[in-house]
């Protein structure tokens, strides 16, 4: 594949990960608004963002991520992993119960 999001969303390559919600065009489908709600029904985050990527292939993906509350201010998204008080959330649990959303 030419693109390595679709490439994981179809279960190939490095960046593979639980699917959410899957038909025969989509992974984790659904609107940005479903994802959103489900997230802040979920997790209940201080902030709810959505981001859109597509530069190298002719189409586009919409990523929904939140940020949980009490994220220090200086947190910035790659620095998780070294917020010593993050949340610790089971990836696939949490996938199953975001199913519903959508």
């Amino acid at each position: 594949m030419d693109c390595a999001i679709c490439a994981k969303h179809h279960g190939e390559g490095p960046l593979v990960g639980p699917v959410v919600s899957a038909d025969e065009a989509r992974r984790c489908r659904g609107r940005p608004g479903c994802a959103a709600r489900g997230l802040r029904a979920e997790l209940a985050p201080e902030h709810v963002f959505s981001a859109i990527a597509g530069r190298s292939v002719a189409h586009f993906h919409q990523h929904v991520f939140a940020r949980h509350q009490g994220t220090p201010a200086a947190a910035g998204w790659l620095d998780g992993p070294l917020w010593t008080g993050a949340p610790v959330v089971d990836i696939d649990a949490l996938c199953g119960r975001l199913a519903g959303y959508f």
